[in-house]
C-alpha cells in the first residue's frame, strides 16, 4: 500500500515540486500538488495521505484519520492551536515554517529607520513641495549606537537582532519566556517577568510573540505609559499582543514617539477603524513575511524536506510545535 503526501499551496516553483518529489521519493511516499481553485481535488486526495503540507484550516479539517503530520507552511500556528478540532486526531503532528526571520527583519529595519530618520514628516513636507532642509523635525535618529529591546527570542527575534547589531546598535536586549537563549547575537537576554523593569530604559522595542495565553495583551495600557516618550515600537508577531485603544491614544496624545504594526487586530482593519487615523503611526498589512522572497520560499520547502527525512527515519521533527504552548 502506497503512502502518499498532499501538498496544498500556491508559491511552489517547478523547482520546489521537484525537490519535494525526489523527497518523498526517498522517503518512500507519493506526492501530488495541488494549489488555489484546486481545493476539491485535494481534499478528495488527501482523503489517502498521512502527511498534509499548506496552510488550510479548512483542507487540515477534512482531512482523514489516518493523517499523522500536518506540516503548516506558516510560522504563526495560533488557529491551530486555538482549534483543537481541527486535527483529524489528538495525535497528529503539526510543525511549523520558522524560515520567516531574513524577510520580517527587513521589515523591521525599514520601519525603524523610517521613525528613526523621520520618514513619513518628510514625505509630508515633500508633498506639498516645500523643501525644508534645516526643518525642526531635525535632527534625525538612528539603528548605530542605539539600543532595542526585542519581546521574542526565537527565529524571527534572532534575525532582527542580528540586523540590527548588523547596522551597528550599541545593545539588543531579549525578553522571553526562560530568560535563556544560546544564540550569541544577543547582548543580553532576560525573562518576560522583568518587562515592567525594562519598558522605562527601553527606546526603541520591537515585539516577535506568537499569540498564546501568555501573550495576549501583554502591551497593555499600563505598559505602554511606562515606556519613554521618545520611543518607537514596532509589532511583527500578533495583534493580539498589544492594548490597540492604548496605542492610539499615546500615539495622538504624543506620550509615544512612533509606532509600525504589520499585525493588528481585526485583520483587515476597517476602514472605519481608529487606528487609520492615528498620529505617528505606520500600518502595513500584515506584509512583513509573506512568500514575497524566493529565499523564504526556499527555506520553506527545504525545512519541509528535512522534517520529511526525519519523519521517515523515525526521528523527531525539528519544527514540531507544542499546541498547549502556542508555538
Amino acid at each position: 500500500m502506497s503512502r502518499n503526501i498532499c501538498v496544498y499551496l500556491n508559491f511552489l516553483t517547478e523547482a520546489h515540486r521537484e525537490k519535494i518529489q525526489k523527497a518523498a521519493a526517498r522517503a518512500g511516499f507519493q506526492v501530488r500538488f495541488f494549489v488555489k481553485g484546486q481545493f476539491e481535488a485535494a481534499r478528495d486526495w488527501v482523503q489517502t495521505c498521512e502527511i498534509l503540507y499548506s496552510n488550510s484550516p479548512r483542507l487540515l479539517k477534512a482531512s482523514p484519520a489516518a493523517l499523522r503530520w500536518y506540516c503548516c507552511s506558516s510560522a504563526g500556528v495560533d488557529p491551530y492551536c486555538r482549534d483543537v478540532s481541527l486535527f483529524p486526531t489528538p495525535d497528529c503532528m503539526l510543525t511549523n515554517s520558522n524560515v520567516y526571520g531574513a524577510t520580517i527583519a527587513e521589515h523591521v529595519v525599514m520601519v525603524l529607520l523610517m521613525m528613526l530618520r523621520r520618514m513619513p514628516e518628510y514625505e509630508k513636507i515633500m508633498a506639498g513641495r516645500s523643501w525644508s532642509p534645516s526643518d525642526p523635525l531635525s535632527p534625525i535618529r538612528s539603528i548605530r549606537d542605539n539600543t532595542f529591546t526585542i519581546l521574542g527570542t526565537g527565529d524571527i527575534g534572532s534575525h532582527v537582532a542580528s540586523s540590527l547589531k548588523g547596522l551597528g546598535a550599541a545593545k539588543v536586549t531579549g525578553l522571553c519566556r526562560s530568560g535563556y537563549s544560546s544564540n550569541p547575537v544577543w547582548d543580553e537576554v532576560l525573562p518576560i517577568s522583568a518587562l515592567d523593569d525594562v519598558l522605562p530604559r527601553t527606546k526603541n522595542l520591537v515585539m516577535a510573540l506568537p499569540s498564546t495565553p501568555e501573550t495576549v495583551g501583554i502591551l497593555s495600557r499600563a505598559r505602554i505609559a511606562r515606556l519613554p516618550s521618545d520611543a518607537y515600537l514596532v509589532n511583527v508577531g500578533r495583534g493580539t499582543a498589544i492594548d490597540q485603544e492604548a496605542l492610539a491614544d499615546a500615539l495622538n496624545s504624543g506620550a509615544l514617539a512612533g509606532a509600525a504594526l504589520d499585525v493588528m487586530v481585526p485583520e483587515p482593519l476597517p476602514q472605519d477603524h481608529p487606528l487609520w487615523e492615528t498620529k505617528n503611526l505606520i500600518l502595513t498589512p500584515h506584509v512583513s513575511g509573506n512568500m514575497t522572497l524566493g529565499y523564504t520560499c526556499d527555506a520553506n520547502v527545504d525545512a519541509f524536506c528535512a522534517d520529511l527525512e526525519n519523519y521517515a527515519a523515525g526521528r523527531p521533527l525539528a519544527g514540531l510545535v507544542d499546541r498547549s504552548r502556542g508555538y
